[in-house]
């Protein structure tokens, strides 16, 4: 019988572990299962450019897998049961439940409201495709002179912020945050992104922590600045304000993490089922240095490299690679023709080097389109070999002759 891996959500983590495992083990001993509630790959650190009006191009994942032996499978998870090695799923035949050999769990995070009142009734955000349309269709209702709020100063809130203010300068674009806009990154890198700000005419609150949302405003307390309290006027919300996973894991028998994330070791695989493999957001790993690994593209294709290639060496009866996953540098957006590359150590510090400007931009393309290529290209066009599974092999040749 081959052996089955169901792979769970087919972001970047996902995506690129089912293709990659397509390429590490042979198809007459495994079947690969992808399952994802979107038919198209979503390019997730694009969606701010799909909320500003911009049209992404579509990728269907049974063109991207075309001839690998991935199967795709158009389902929403709805449970899973470590025990019984099955997942629930509903898709457009109803109801359905998958049984597993080895399970990846890929399932990715979406908004995370901090429970503030009225952020589920008044606010948009960019966290899946459908929610970026919603903003799209939001903003195009909107005339002149109207006002967007943007919460959140991290990446999201900055990329997003950014990229609206440039499609729409006929809009009062804002964006306010609890502590600093951008205030992790290095001093030269906040200082362009000072000029950016202004340049595009975005009215920056810091130290404004937001404690309740209404269809017009959003209410703030005394941040960590020392900002006074007060109102902010907003025809429209947009909360990035930070990423949840969801709630499917915690309610398994799996071990995760206080936030929800499945604990893993550092070849991706559960500390308390190893027959399950988590990678990408959903995933609670150590990187280099000990430190957790941070919610992020940056880290999801490596999660995704060593999930894939460390499963494929247990089932192949091969050594087990491990090497401790380490960062590069930050990239931001800052509208189509600007952006800033902050280099970093393996444990996420900032240093001195960063690029910004119209190099920035195009260095962050270069990246964004590179990871999009990945998905199509999971082992970077390096000579892949597909291994038997002796496990398989036996039982394959066991029924031939009996």
């Amino acid at each position: 019988m081959k052996h089955r891996i169901v792979v769970l959500g087919a972001g970047y983590a996902g995506a690129v572990t089912a293709g990659r495992l397509a390429r590490r083990l042979h198809r007459d001993d495994v079947e690969i299962a992808l399952v994802n509630g979107d038919p198209d790959f979503v390019e997730r650190i694009r969606l701010h450019q799909l909320a500003s009006g911009q049209d992404l191009p579509r990728r269907p994942l049974r063109e991207v897998y075309e001839g690998t032996g991935v199967q795709v499978r158009q389902a929403w998870v709805t449970a899973v049961d470590a025990e019984r090695k099955t997942v629930d799923l509903t898709g457009e035949n109803g109801a359905d439940t998958l049984a597993y050999n080895t399970l990846v769990y890929a399932l990715g995070s979406t908004n995370a409201d901090h429970t503030v009142p009225g952020v589920a009734e008044y606010t948009h955000n960019i966290a899946g495709k459908q929610d970026a349309l919603r903003l799209r269709a939001r903003l195009g209702e909107l005339g002149p002179d109207g006002s967007v709020l943007v919460v959140g100063g991290g990446l999201t809130g900055i990329e997003a912020a950014t990229e609206i203010a440039e499609a729409r300068p006929d809009l009062h674009v804002a964006i306010a945050a609890r502590d600093g806009v951008g205030g992790w990154l290095g001093e030269k890198a906040q200082r362009h992104l000072r000029v950016v700000l202004d340049r595009l005419g975005i009215t920056v609150h810091e130290g404004a922590d937001v404690t309740r949302v209404e269809a017009n405003h959003v209410v703030t307390g005394t941040g960590a600045a020392g900002a006074a309290a007060g109102q902010i006027p907003a025809q429209v919300t947009v909360w990035t304000a930070g990423f949840a996973v969801h709630p499917i894991a915690a309610a398994t028998t799996l071990e995760v993490s206080s936030t929800g994330r499945i604990v893993v070791d550092a070849t991706m695989r559960s500390v308390s089922h190893p027959d399950v493999y988590a990678v990408g957001d959903a995933a609670f790993a150590e990187g280099a240095g000990g430190r957790p690994l941070r919610m992020a593209c940056a880290t999801a294709n490596p999660m995704a490299w060593q999930a894939a290639d460390a499963l494929a060496a247990r089932l192949t009866g091969r050594k087990v690679p491990e090497k401790p996953i380490g960062y590069a540098a930050q990239c931001i957006s800052l509208g189509r023709r600007d952006g800033i590359l902050q280099r970093v150590t393996p444990e996420d510090q900032m240093t001195t080097t960063v690029i910004t400007g119209r190099a920035g931009a195009r260095v962050k393309e270069f990246i964004c389109a590179s990871t999009t290529w990945t998905i199509a290209h999971p082992t970077m066009l390096l000579p892949t070999r597909r291994h038997r599974v002796p496990a398989a092999r036996e039982a394959q040749s066991r029924f031939i002759t009996t």
